[in-house]
């Protein structure tokens, strides 16, 4: 009973303390007690925001001590709140902030605050010096003082990037005489630029980039003679840049890339004495470079890539005495590349890819600064390397690919040994590899691909200890036999040496658990597949197509757990295959050729068996069914001369006659074959294949078969594989792989309307697909023809593979609508095409993430605001407000509204698409 009192009375005091500490917060502690009960704070960041006992002093305020919370000297008055990155979320009470009238920083960046911003903070904090409100989710309209633009006179520094803000810029930020600092890019602001941002005062920074603003740039701008930096681009403006700009006297960093801007690159630049950094990327500015361009001599900095740019490299670019980095990449330029390029002491990155430049490379390039990148790839020079490209030892990445270049290898390159990447595929190179691999330390990716290079692969190669792709396919005269040691390369993932004459035996399989793709196919290669190929725990891909390996297929090979593609076809491989379902899901075309071989997806074994008992039986009716075949043969011939048929076949498809082909579609006239333009059939020997049909047009032959041929070529995992073709003069039947599933996207998504893994899976899937064509090719692939029905999946893993890819470009050909002759033609109408593929991506991930809802709604949502699509976006996925997913599905949108923008010039590239959904998948592990 005792202690029963003393517990009631223990309570009391507590309670009474409570009480006393809780009357004598001051007004400061309690509405800053107040904004923590309005958040969300997941990760507990303000769990320092209590009150334990009163103050040092009465006037001393309690909140002091808090993390985030800074006060003036005698600890009266908060003069700083920062709150950044705290992973915090809700609406942020502007009623809460009315008390901080000495406040001069309030940081809220990086958090997830949503809602409108308040008004109050904007307005009522008069003293405030500093705003930043970063990275959040802040919506609707900007505050808006209603004229009065004074309350806030002390601002120096507002920053707002990254939130979903709607409606024009705020005007009234032009009035604030002292702000220095204006960064309001990547919030969703519309409308044009107001002629009065070209009045602020003091204005040093200004950032507008990545908005969703038009109309014209306002010559105004060019007051801003206070300016140092000026970042514009990834709008959709229209008409051209400004000469006035050319007023702006202190500006050192102009960007204006992907604007949407035309016309011509102003002469008025020239008066931009101390610009360093000049980005116009990504436009249509058209005609030539401005000689006067060369003034600038203070650039640094040179980016005018992705325009329609002609002419040449104008020799005043020899003043560029301090220019590190000149991307002149995706343009109309031709010439040569001058040699006062090779002369500039400070360059360091060299673009020019995608142009018609011509000629030789300066002999002197690389001899007279760090060069660190050079591509120069799809254009038309000749001649040999310079010798001294790497004379100065930086060389990081070398890419000379898709050119007209002869001569060897320079004996220089192996002594590069800061060199990380080489692509010298489709060229002419001849002679040996000259490189030593133990003195390229750093070398992650070689591809030498398609020249007529000789004297086998360098031995020690394993030594090339981060060597991860290397690809000498299509070097037929390159001979040799494959490195003793070559798969212990500790980081090789991909090698690819087909139709390169190799001979020899394959080497041992000990430690390989870092390779995935082997490609070996069409060589001279003998001996055994051992067992040990199962210690390849990452091996993915296996093509030894077309070769003369013996013995039988080891049954530990069904151990590794990532094998999808396996070809052993037209080897001598004997005995049965393996049962595992693993063998079975490859096809019957991965063992087709090998004459011994029985097993399931082939033939079984007891009917092989049975065979060979009548074999002698057979063998007596030879020599009679040799004359007769061949009399046959003869009339069959001489039927079929007219309009002769022919059979391409690619990696994977063993290699029938055309008549082989004609035949399994069930009519013995080759002209109605196929009356349906996509329907199946069955090859001799079992395998099912889909077959498009192609009527050629007005002698178009060549042109289509060229087309057909590089898309046949272009092998992917996120692309259906095109097997082979027929063809006449008239038709073309096209064969493709039949082993996919044939439901459409649509009806994966009714299935799987929840799994966000797969549905992000989906999206990652047909963006490589779409990089891979439009990037990893050359002259690259535009698909034509993005949508859902065109996404098939294999059976188990759900990837996704693109079909009817090309079919489009090759109709425009086949049809006249584009010159096979003309370059600049046949460019024109790859990019437009590509730029409609990346908008149907666009459409494409918004009709994923709303499980079909928005189909083919690019246009439609255009209009609609962003915090409105994201709720309808978390609420298909069942992502609430708290769930980590949120950040990475607001990501994916945001990488989908890029894509449907209706300036083409403000959608990303396929690859930059890539890399955003890659970012936002990293950022959120």
């Amino acid at each position: 009973m005792e202690s029963s009192k003393k517990y009631k009375l223990c309570s009391c005091f507590y309670l009474f303390l409570f009480f006393l500490t809780s009357v004598a917060a001051d007004p400061h502690t309690e509405s800053l007690l107040s904004l923590k009960s309005h958040l969300t704070d997941n990760s507990n960041s303000l769990k320092d925001w209590f009150i334990i006992t009163q103050g040092v002093s009465d006037k001393a305020l309690a909140c002091c001590s808090w993390s985030g919370v800074r006060c003036n000297q005698d600890s009266t008055s908060v003069v700083s709140l920062d709150l950044s990155s705290k992973n915090l979320a809700g609406d942020l009470p502007g009623n809460e902030f009315l008390v901080f009238t000495d406040l001069l920083e309030l940081n809220i960046s990086d958090n997830s605050f949503s809602g409108e911003f308040p008004a109050e903070i904007f307005f009522n904090l008069t003293n405030l010096r500093s705003l930043d409100i970063s990275r959040n989710n802040f919506s609707g309209r900007f505050p808006d003082d209603n004229g009065n633009g004074s309350s806030l006179k002390n601002l120096i520094f507002l920053d707002a990037l990254s939130n979903i803000f709607s409606g024009p810029l705020p005007i009234h930020l032009s009035q604030l005489e002292n702000l220095k600092v204006l960064n309001l890019a990547g919030s969703y602001f519309t409308g044009s630029i107001p002629s009065q941002y070209g009045y602020f005062k003091s204005l040093e920074f200004l950032h507008l980039g990545g908005n969703l603003l038009s109309g014209n740039i306002p010559q105004e701008l060019g007051n801003l003679t206070t300016l140092t930096h000026m970042e514009i681009g990834y709008n959709s403006y229209q008409g051209v840049i400004p000469w006035q700009i050319g007023y702006m006297s202190e500006l050192k960093y102009l960007d204006i890339a992907g604007a949407n801007l035309s016309g011509f690159i102003p002469k008025h630049f020239s008066n931009l004495t101390k610009l360093e950094s000049l980005f116009l990327f990504k436009n249509h500015l058209s005609k030539e470079i401005p000689w006067e361009l060369g003034q600038i001599t203070s650039l640094v900095n040179l980016d005018l890539s992705d325009n329609h740019l002609s002419g040449t490299i104008p020799e005043s670019f020899s003043g560029f005495k301090n220019l590190r980095l000149l991307n002149l990449m995706y343009n109309e330029m031709s010439g040569t590349l001058p040699e006062v390029i090779a002369q500039l002491p400070s360059l360091d990155t060299l673009f020019i890819w995608n142009n018609y430049f011509s000629g030789s490379l300066p002999k002197s390039l690389g001899m007279n600064s760090k060069l660190r990148w050079v591509d120069v790839s799809t254009n038309s020079f000749q001649g040999e390397i310079p010798q001294g490209i790497c004379s100065r030892g930086v060389l990081y990445k070398l890419m000379l690919f898709s050119n007209n270049f002869t001569g060897t290898l320079p004996q220089s390159l192996s002594n590069c040994s800061t060199l990380v990447r080489i692509r010298l595929e489709d060229n002419s190179f001849s002679g040996v590899i000259p490189f030593s691999f133990s003195q390229l330390p750093d070398i992650s990716y070689i591809d030498l691909s398609r020249n007529k290079l000789t004297g086998g692969i360098p031995l020690d190669i394993s030594k090339a200890t981060k060597l991860d792709y290397f690809n000498i396919s299509n070097n037929p005269e390159l001979g040799g036999k494959l490195p003793p040691h070559i798969w212990s390369a500790p980081r090789l993932r991909n090698f690819s040496a087909s139709s390169c004459s190799i001979s020899g035996g394959l080497p041992e399989f000990a430690s390989c658990k870092s390779i995935t793709v082997i490609e070996l196919s069409n060589n001279n290669i003998s001996g055994m597949l051992t067992p040990t190929v199962s210690t390849c725990g990452s091996l993915q891909k296996m093509d030894l197509a077309g070769n003369s390996i013996t013995g039988g297929i080891p049954e530990r090979l069904a151990k590794l757990p990532h094998l999808t593609f396996l070809d052993l076809s037209y080897n001598n491989l004997s005995g049965s295959i393996p049962s595992d379902k693993v063998f079975q899901s490859m096809g019957k075309h991965a063992y087709e050729g090998n004459a011994n071989l029985c097993g399931l997806p082939l033939k079984s074994c007891s009917a092989y068996r049975s065979r060979k008992l009548v074999s002698v039986l057979v063998a007596c009716l030879v020599s009679i069914l040799l004359m007769l075949a061949a009399t046959l043969a003869l009339y069959y011939i001489r039927q079929r001369s007219q309009g002769q048929w022919k059979m391409v076949s690619f990696a994977g498809l063993p290699h029938f006659t055309a008549d082989d082909v004609l035949m399994s579609f069930g009519s013995p006239e080759p002209t109605e074959a196929v009356r349906a333009s996509v329907s199946k059939a069955v090859l001799p020997t079992g395998i099912t294949v889909i077959v498009r049909k192609i009527e050629l047009l007005d002698k178009k032959k060549s042109v289509v078969l060229n087309v057909l041929t590089q898309m046949g070529n272009a092998r992917h995992v996120n692309l259906v594989r095109l097997l082979g073709f027929c063809y006449n003069n008239h038709l073309v039947y096209v064969l493709y792989d039949n082993n996919l599933q044939t439901e459409t996207l649509a009806e994966k998504m009714r299935r799987k309307k929840k799994d966000w893994a797969t549905k992000k899976k989906i999206i990652n899937g047909v963006a490589k697909g779409l990089c891979f064509l439009h990037h990893e090719c050359y002259p690259a692939i535009p698909h034509g023809d993005v949508r859902s029905t065109n996404i098939l999946f294999d059976d188990d893993k759900m990837e996704p593979c693109l079909g009817e890819f090309g079919f489009k470009y090759m109709q425009h050909l086949n049809k006249g609508l584009v010159s096979s002759t003309a370059n600049t033609d046949q460019m024109n109408v790859i990019r437009t095409e590509q730029q409609k593929d990346i908008y149907n991506f666009g459409q494409l991930i918004l009709e994923i993430l709303t499980n079909g809802k928005l189909m083919n709604a690019g246009g439609l949502i255009q209009n609609k605001p962003k915090d409105v699509l994201l709720r309808e976006v978390y609420t298909e996925n069942e992502v609430s407000s708290s769930d980590f997913k949120q950040g990475e599905v607001k990501r994916v949108v945001e990488v989908a509204l890029l894509c449907i923008r209706s300036n083409q010039s403000d959608r990303p590239c396929m690859e930059d698409a890539l890399k955003f959904l890659s970012e936002a998948e990293n950022r959120f592990k």
